[in-house]
């Protein structure tokens, strides 16, 4: 018997042995077939059988996106296989072994199962089987499209091109790892949903999603993003993105236009907001998708379910970083800040009362950036990870909320700080990707090391058994616990942060966040 192949519901694949001989690796299997042509815009339709043994040991093409990121493979008009799974597994496989599978970030835009952040050798290392998911993108995934309208009295329909297209594809794939994964070693009695960012916004949908019920018991959501979209702000992002790409906004009019005229059209309505401080709330960093209220596959806020107690069965494990937009500064994704007026404005376009702004801002007033960026880190990433966790325990779920909070000194002097993404190298293991040096600022330290290993035995812990080391927030009469952890070098918190402004300044900003 050949411990390398596997025996999935499609056919069988052949893996391969990592570095060290230890873990197996099977890259890019189908989980869905491909969602274009007659299935574009569609819900994920089962993947074509295939005969003979399938090789798999590179990833699947990516979905339509423009990105390129450092070290994964970029999307070639042509691409339509994008819809498979990643699958890492101690060797032999056998026993049946806690799953964990990953959703990455990118915005609803960009990103992939094949970034090196997300290589699932360590996590298998430390008994997991770890299980990596392609899902639609931008428009493909998430934009909407309308329907043909119904001749009268003929009832509702199922809607032929549903909303939260991403969302269903990631459904189908946790379908695939119930069918799958007991092949693999692991067992579909015992799988954690994890994600960073939109992924992580992504694990809270389906954590309150009957399309997902019952596919996983436990949820790791580190940086979930608040904003979510109406079907109306939905509705007009199409209208803007069809006279990009200089078609009709109708189900007949977008399909006429190739994935890559949708992705260079929302490219263009990303600059037309950067370039514009005068359009509101997407100015800032205009991020076009997010998950649509649809009534169906989202009937409601998950905030609002959360605290239902929708998902009361499922433990939760939330996480952020203290610096979560300092990363979109230094990248250039979001808009730069320097006057008081601008700041103001900022404040103004997101509904932001002035004792709010006021707290944020230092003595100091060449501090003005950095206090809109913590309050621009605090707004999208922060208080919603806070609202999460409050929802999800007063709704009798059990919930462990962490922060992560390690900084370091590059070589010239320069700071690099608890930003966004900045926990996930961490959190798989895998510090020493030269490609990973922008967000680990150069070569690990051995106390990077020692947190890697806390991280990675805390996701480990917490998918086997769902305690992942600390205590989890208590529900009682008189208020919601707030037992945090704290990730960095020594586990405490750090001394440079400001101290943050109360949680009550917070209570007049609604959430979710409806943009724009």
């Amino acid at each position: 018997m050949d411990d390398d192949v596997f025996e999935t519901t499609g056919g069988s694949v052949r893996g391969f042995r990592v570095a060290g001989d230890d873990v197996v690796a099977a890259l890019g299997i189908p989980y869905a077939a491909p969602p274009f042509g007659a299935d574009r815009f569609r819900e994920p339709r089962p993947a074509a059988p295939w005969s003979g043994v399938r090789d798999g040991t590179e990833f699947g093409p990516v979905a339509p996106q423009s990105a390129e990121l450092p070290g994964a493979p970029v999307w070639s008009p042509g691409d339509e296989d994008v819809l498979t799974v990643n699958v890492w597994t101690p060797a032999p496989a056998g026993g049946r072994l806690p799953v964990l599978v990953w959703l990455h970030g990118g915005a609803y835009t960009f990103g992939s199962s094949a970034q090196p952040d997300f290589d699932g050798t360590v996590l298998a290392r430390a008994g997991l089987v770890v299980v990596t998911v392609n899902y639609r993108l931008g428009f493909e995934g998430f934009g909407h499209v309308p329907e043909t309208p119904q001749a009268p009295g003929a009832g509702p329909a199922t809607p032929a091109f549903p909303d939260n297209r991403g969302l269903l594809d990631q459904v189908a794939a946790l379908r695939w790892v119930r069918d799958n994964i007991r092949a693999f070693g692991g067992d579909p009695e015992n799988v954690t949903l994890a994600g960073q960012s939109s992924g992580a916004t992504s694990v809270v949908c389906l954590m309150v999603a009957d399309r997902a019920r019952g596919l996983f018991r436990r949820a790791i959501a580190h940086s979930p993003a608040s904003p979510f979209h109406t079907r109306d702000i939905a509705a007009a992002t199409t209208r803007e993105i069809a006279a990009a790409a200089g078609c009709p906004a109708t189900p007949a009019g977008l399909a006429s236009a190739t994935p890559q005229a949708l992705v260079e059209a929302a490219d263009q309505v990303v600059d037309a907001y950067r370039n514009d401080p005068g359009s509101g709330s997407r100015h800032y960093d205009p991020s076009l998708f997010a998950p649509v209220l649809d009534g169906g596959t989202l009937p409601t806020d998950p905030l609002a379910a959360l605290a239902a107690g929708a998902a009361r069965d499922v433990d939760l494990l939330l996480c952020h970083t203290t610096e979560e937009y300092w990363l979109l500064d230094a990248v250039g994704s979001c808009a730069r800040l320097t006057t008081e007026g601008q700041l103001g404005r900022f404040a103004h376009d997101f509904g932001l009362g002035a004792d709010l702004l006021h707290a944020y801002r230092s003595p100091d007033p060449a501090l003005l950036a950095d206090d809109y960026l913590a309050l621009y880190g605090d707004l999208l990433f922060v208080e919603f990870t806070h609202r999460l966790a409050e929802a999800h325990a007063a709704g009798g779920g059990r919930t462990h909320l962490s922060r992560f909070d390690r900084r370091r000194e590059r070589a010239d002097g320069t700071a690099v700080r608890a930003w966004h993404c900045a926990d996930i190298p961490f959190a798989f293991g895998n510090l020493d990707d030269d490609h990973l040096s922008f967000l680990v600022g150069g070569a690990p330290t051995p106390e990077d090391h020692a947190l890697s290993r806390r991280m990675v035995g805390a996701w480990a812990g917490f998918a086997a058994t769902g305690d992942p080391g600390w205590a989890p927030m208590r529900k009682d009469t008189t208020g919601t616990g707030r037992a945090s952890h704290v990730w960095s070098p020594d586990d405490q918190p750090s001394s440079h942060l400001r101290p943050a402004p109360p949680r009550s300044l917070w209570a007049k900003v609604d959430f979710p966040l409806l943009r724009p």
